[in-house]
């Protein structure tokens, strides 16, 4: 492998978030040292996900079929959708094994400076299946952000005469949280989302 390779790697590497230039050169070094037990297999396993990994067309989450397994999942509440920004979102809420109904990736936020309208976001399905009379609830699980809360706003204005319960996540004091070093917004938050003890 050239040394024009290996730059090619790293700078590659380096468009990943959450790696910077020397991170990319940690990466790429371990990555070489062991090609056959690292870095062949990554690149088989990366050409096989772009080859294979689709959008969800029912919730619009990343997976290799199409509904994908939770969708798909005869186990899951089909009757409870939690609404997510993003993949990372879904796959967050998954770890932490708390939601055992389905989703809907909306694919960003309203914004006004980003551009980012209403027929910007994956919502058609949300609307549909909320049509289709087996939805009981949605969960609006979207940043404590401007943009999280408009959008939010946005869906429940267009939810509520569907007759669906509509609910929000609770944003406030996280868990081990010390109050003198949130900030005003979460404990405004916290203070307002309260509920009996």
């Amino acid at each position: 492998m050239g040394g024009g390779d290996v730059e090619r790697l790293i700078q590659m590497l380096s468009r990943l978030p959450g790696l910077g230039p020397r991170s990319a050169r940690r990466a790429a070094l371990s990555l070489l040292r062991q090609p056959q037990t690292k870095l062949l297999p990554l690149a088989h396993a990366m050409e096989a996900a772009a080859q294979s990994v689709r959008t969800c067309s029912v919730c619009g989450t990343l997976d290799s079929t199409d509904p994908c397994s939770i969708c798909s999942d005869p186990q899951r509440d089909h009757g409870l959708i939690c609404v997510v920004e993003n993949v990372g979102d879904l796959w967050a809420l998954e770890r932490s094994m708390v939601h055992r109904g389905t989703y809907q990736v909306l694919g960003g936020t309203l914004s006004a400076l980003g551009g980012v309208g209403p027929d910007d976001l994956n919502t058609a399905s949300l609307f549909a299946r909320v049509a289709g009379g087996q939805v009981r609830e949605v969960i609006l699980a979207l940043g404590a952000t401007v943009e999280g809360a408009t959008t939010a706003h946005w869906l429940q204005e267009r939810l509520i005469s569907s007759g669906v319960a509509i609910t929000r996540v609770g944003h406030g004091v996280p868990i081990g949280g010390a109050l003198d070093v949130l900030d005003d917004g979460t404990l405004a938050a916290a203070l307002s989302a309260r509920r009996p003890a």
